[in-house]
Protein backbone atom coordinates (compact mmCIF):
# COMPACT_ATOMS: atom_id res chain seq x y z
CA UNK A 1 0.00 0.00 0.00
CA UNK A 2 2.75 2.46 0.94
CA UNK A 3 4.79 1.78 -2.19
CA UNK A 4 1.73 2.27 -4.41
CA UNK A 5 1.25 5.72 -2.89
CA UNK A 6 4.94 6.57 -3.32
CA UNK A 7 4.97 5.39 -6.94
CA UNK A 8 1.83 7.41 -7.67
CA UNK A 9 3.45 10.56 -6.25
CA UNK A 10 6.60 10.05 -8.34
CA UNK A 11 4.64 9.33 -11.52
CA UNK A 12 2.18 12.23 -11.20
CA UNK A 13 4.85 14.77 -10.26
CA UNK A 14 7.23 13.58 -13.00
CA UNK A 15 4.49 13.81 -15.64
CA UNK A 16 3.36 17.29 -14.56
CA UNK A 17 6.89 18.67 -14.29
CA UNK A 18 8.10 17.14 -17.57
CA UNK A 19 5.07 18.63 -19.32
CA UNK A 20 6.46 22.09 -18.54
CA UNK A 21 9.43 21.58 -20.87
CA UNK A 22 13.12 21.25 -20.12
CA UNK A 23 13.67 24.76 -18.78
CA UNK A 24 10.49 24.83 -16.71
CA UNK A 25 11.24 21.36 -15.33
CA UNK A 26 14.73 22.43 -14.28
CA UNK A 27 13.40 25.52 -12.51
CA UNK A 28 10.71 23.47 -10.78
CA UNK A 29 13.26 20.90 -9.63
CA UNK A 30 15.45 23.60 -8.08
CA UNK A 31 12.40 25.25 -6.49
CA UNK A 32 11.25 21.96 -4.94
CA UNK A 33 14.67 21.18 -3.45
CA UNK A 34 15.02 24.67 -1.94
CA UNK A 35 11.41 24.62 -0.70
CA UNK A 36 12.00 21.23 0.90
CA UNK A 37 15.11 22.46 2.70
CA UNK A 38 13.27 25.52 4.02
CA UNK A 39 10.12 23.64 5.04
CA UNK A 40 12.03 20.86 6.81
CA UNK A 41 14.20 23.36 8.67
CA UNK A 42 11.42 25.69 9.82
CA UNK A 43 8.24 23.62 10.19
CA UNK A 44 8.83 22.98 13.91
CA UNK A 45 9.21 26.73 14.49
CA UNK A 46 5.95 27.33 12.62
CA UNK A 47 4.18 24.50 14.47
CA UNK A 48 5.23 25.93 17.84
CA UNK A 49 4.00 29.39 16.78
CA UNK A 50 0.62 27.98 15.70
CA UNK A 51 0.33 25.99 18.91
CA UNK A 52 1.04 29.03 21.07
CA UNK A 53 -1.24 31.42 19.19
CA UNK A 54 -4.15 29.38 17.81
CA UNK A 55 -4.81 26.10 19.64
CA UNK A 56 -2.78 24.06 22.11
CA UNK A 57 -5.08 21.18 23.02
CA UNK A 58 -3.53 17.70 22.96
CA UNK A 59 -5.10 16.95 19.59
CA UNK A 60 -3.90 20.15 17.98
CA UNK A 61 -0.42 19.78 19.45
CA UNK A 62 -0.14 16.67 17.28
CA UNK A 63 -1.74 18.18 14.18
CA UNK A 64 0.27 21.36 13.83
CA UNK A 65 3.50 19.63 12.80
CA UNK A 66 2.23 18.05 9.60
CA UNK A 67 0.04 21.07 8.83
CA UNK A 68 3.06 23.37 9.16
CA UNK A 69 5.35 20.99 7.25
CA UNK A 70 3.12 20.45 4.22
CA UNK A 71 1.80 24.01 4.28
CA UNK A 72 5.27 25.56 4.29
CA UNK A 73 6.46 23.21 1.57
CA UNK A 74 3.53 24.06 -0.70
CA UNK A 75 3.88 27.79 -0.03
CA UNK A 76 7.63 27.81 -0.70
CA UNK A 77 7.23 25.81 -3.93
CA UNK A 78 4.53 28.17 -5.16
CA UNK A 79 6.49 31.28 -4.21
CA UNK A 80 9.79 30.12 -5.69
CA UNK A 81 8.19 28.88 -8.90
CA UNK A 82 6.26 32.13 -9.31
CA UNK A 83 9.47 34.09 -8.75
CA UNK A 84 11.36 32.12 -11.39
CA UNK A 85 8.54 32.76 -13.88
CA UNK A 86 8.98 36.49 -13.33
CA UNK A 87 12.77 36.37 -13.52
CA UNK A 88 12.92 34.16 -16.63
CA UNK A 89 9.54 34.19 -18.41
CA UNK A 90 10.77 32.63 -21.69
CA UNK A 91 12.20 29.22 -22.56
CA UNK A 92 15.64 28.64 -24.03
CA UNK A 93 15.56 26.65 -27.27
CA UNK A 94 17.60 23.42 -27.13
CA UNK A 95 18.04 20.30 -29.26
CA UNK A 96 15.04 17.97 -29.30
CA UNK A 97 16.85 14.97 -27.80
CA UNK A 98 18.41 17.07 -25.05
CA UNK A 99 14.99 18.62 -24.45
CA UNK A 100 13.34 15.26 -23.77
CA UNK A 101 16.20 13.89 -21.67
CA UNK A 102 16.37 17.06 -19.58
CA UNK A 103 12.65 17.39 -18.93
CA UNK A 104 12.15 13.76 -17.94
CA UNK A 105 15.30 13.66 -15.82
CA UNK A 106 14.27 16.80 -13.96
CA UNK A 107 10.71 15.49 -13.70
CA UNK A 108 11.80 12.20 -12.14
CA UNK A 109 14.19 13.92 -9.73
CA UNK A 110 11.44 16.32 -8.70
CA UNK A 111 9.04 13.42 -8.22
CA UNK A 112 11.55 11.52 -6.09
CA UNK A 113 12.38 14.55 -3.93
CA UNK A 114 8.69 15.40 -3.45
CA UNK A 115 7.95 11.79 -2.50
CA UNK A 116 10.83 11.83 0.01
CA UNK A 117 9.56 15.05 1.58
CA UNK A 118 5.97 13.78 1.86
CA UNK A 119 7.24 10.52 3.35
CA UNK A 120 9.21 12.57 5.88
CA UNK A 121 6.02 14.50 6.70
CA UNK A 122 4.28 11.21 7.55
CA UNK A 123 6.58 10.91 10.57
CA UNK A 124 4.84 13.98 12.02
CA UNK A 125 1.26 12.85 11.32
CA UNK A 126 -1.07 12.22 14.31
CA UNK A 127 -1.37 8.55 13.40
CA UNK A 128 -0.22 5.27 15.01
CA UNK A 129 3.45 4.34 15.00
CA UNK A 130 2.75 1.96 12.10
CA UNK A 131 -0.03 2.54 9.57
CA UNK A 132 -0.81 1.43 5.98
CA UNK A 133 2.65 -0.04 5.58
CA UNK A 134 4.50 2.96 7.03
CA UNK A 135 6.92 2.49 9.90
CA UNK A 136 9.73 4.74 11.16
CA UNK A 137 12.22 1.93 10.48
CA UNK A 138 12.65 1.32 6.71
CA UNK A 139 13.26 -2.38 7.31
CA UNK A 140 9.74 -2.75 8.73
CA UNK A 141 8.02 -1.28 5.69
CA UNK A 142 6.43 -3.27 2.94
CA UNK A 143 7.87 -2.76 -0.53
CA UNK A 144 11.28 -1.88 -1.93
CA UNK A 145 10.78 1.89 -2.21
CA UNK A 146 9.81 2.34 1.42
CA UNK A 147 12.61 0.03 2.52
CA UNK A 148 15.14 2.21 0.69
CA UNK A 149 14.40 4.90 3.27
CA UNK A 150 14.09 7.97 1.01
CA UNK A 151 12.78 9.93 4.00
CA UNK A 152 15.89 9.16 6.05
CA UNK A 153 18.09 10.09 3.11
CA UNK A 154 16.25 13.40 2.83
CA UNK A 155 16.67 14.04 6.57
CA UNK A 156 20.38 13.29 6.21
CA UNK A 157 20.65 15.70 3.29
CA UNK A 158 18.93 18.51 5.22
CA UNK A 159 21.14 17.82 8.24
CA UNK A 160 24.26 17.97 6.05
CA UNK A 161 23.22 21.19 4.32
CA UNK A 162 22.42 22.97 7.59
CA UNK A 163 25.64 21.71 9.16
CA UNK A 164 27.95 22.59 6.26
CA UNK A 165 26.62 24.85 3.52
CA UNK A 166 24.05 27.02 5.31
CA UNK A 167 25.30 27.15 8.89
CA UNK A 168 25.74 30.62 10.37
CA UNK A 169 29.13 30.46 12.05
CA UNK A 170 30.60 27.68 14.18
CA UNK A 171 27.69 27.76 16.65
CA UNK A 172 24.80 28.20 14.23
CA UNK A 173 21.75 25.91 14.50
CA UNK A 174 21.74 22.54 12.73
CA UNK A 175 18.55 20.76 11.72
CA UNK A 176 17.95 17.79 14.04
CA UNK A 177 21.30 18.60 15.62
CA UNK A 178 20.66 18.12 19.34
CA UNK A 179 23.84 17.22 21.23
CA UNK A 180 24.21 14.60 23.95
CA UNK A 181 27.15 12.76 25.54
CA UNK A 182 27.38 9.06 24.62
CA UNK A 183 28.28 8.28 28.23
CA UNK A 184 28.78 10.28 31.47
CA UNK A 185 31.79 12.53 31.15
CA UNK A 186 31.90 12.28 27.35
CA UNK A 187 31.95 15.38 25.16
CA UNK A 188 28.67 16.45 23.62
CA UNK A 189 28.11 14.94 20.18
CA UNK A 190 25.44 15.56 17.53
CA UNK A 191 22.84 12.78 17.66
CA UNK A 192 20.06 13.14 15.04
CA UNK A 193 16.80 11.87 16.51
CA UNK A 194 13.97 12.98 14.19
CA UNK A 195 12.47 9.52 13.43
CA UNK A 196 12.89 8.36 17.03
CA UNK A 197 11.32 11.48 18.54
CA UNK A 198 8.25 11.42 16.32
CA UNK A 199 7.79 7.64 16.54
CA UNK A 200 7.89 7.87 20.34
CA UNK A 201 5.42 10.74 20.29
CA UNK A 202 2.98 8.77 18.14
CA UNK A 203 3.38 5.81 20.51
CA UNK A 204 2.54 7.95 23.52
CA UNK A 205 -0.34 9.71 21.80
CA UNK A 206 -2.02 6.43 20.95
CA UNK A 207 -1.21 4.88 24.33
CA UNK A 208 0.96 2.10 22.92
CA UNK A 209 4.10 3.07 24.83
CA UNK A 210 4.85 2.45 28.49
CA UNK A 211 3.44 5.20 30.77
CA UNK A 212 5.93 7.82 31.83
CA UNK A 213 6.90 8.34 35.45
CA UNK A 214 3.91 9.81 37.25
CA UNK A 215 1.42 7.51 35.53
CA UNK A 216 0.37 9.56 32.50
CA UNK A 217 0.86 9.45 28.76
CA UNK A 218 1.02 12.31 26.34
CA UNK A 219 -2.59 11.79 25.40
CA UNK A 220 -3.83 12.00 28.99
CA UNK A 221 -3.98 15.78 29.14
CA UNK A 222 -2.71 19.05 27.66
CA UNK A 223 0.98 19.83 27.93
CA UNK A 224 0.55 23.57 28.02
CA UNK A 225 2.19 25.92 25.53
CA UNK A 226 5.45 24.70 24.05
CA UNK A 227 8.60 26.78 24.53
CA UNK A 228 9.73 28.90 21.61
CA UNK A 229 11.78 26.92 19.12
CA UNK A 230 14.72 28.12 17.07
CA UNK A 231 15.38 26.96 13.48
CA UNK A 232 16.62 23.38 13.56
CA UNK A 233 15.91 22.91 17.27
CA UNK A 234 13.73 19.91 18.31
CA UNK A 235 10.17 20.93 19.18
CA UNK A 236 9.81 18.39 21.99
Amino acid sequence: MLDLFLLAVIAVIAWCVASDGAWGAALTMISVVIAGLLATSFFEVAATFLEQNIANSVEWQHRWDIIAFVGLFAAFVYGLRAATEQILPVDIEIHGMVFDIARWTCGLITGWVTMSILLTALHTAPLPRKFVGFAPEPGNRGGPIGQMGPDLKWLGYVHLMTEKAFRRGANGPIFDGATFPFYPGDEFRILPSFPIRYASRRDRYYGTAAPAAGGGTLGSGPRGPAPAASPGAPRF
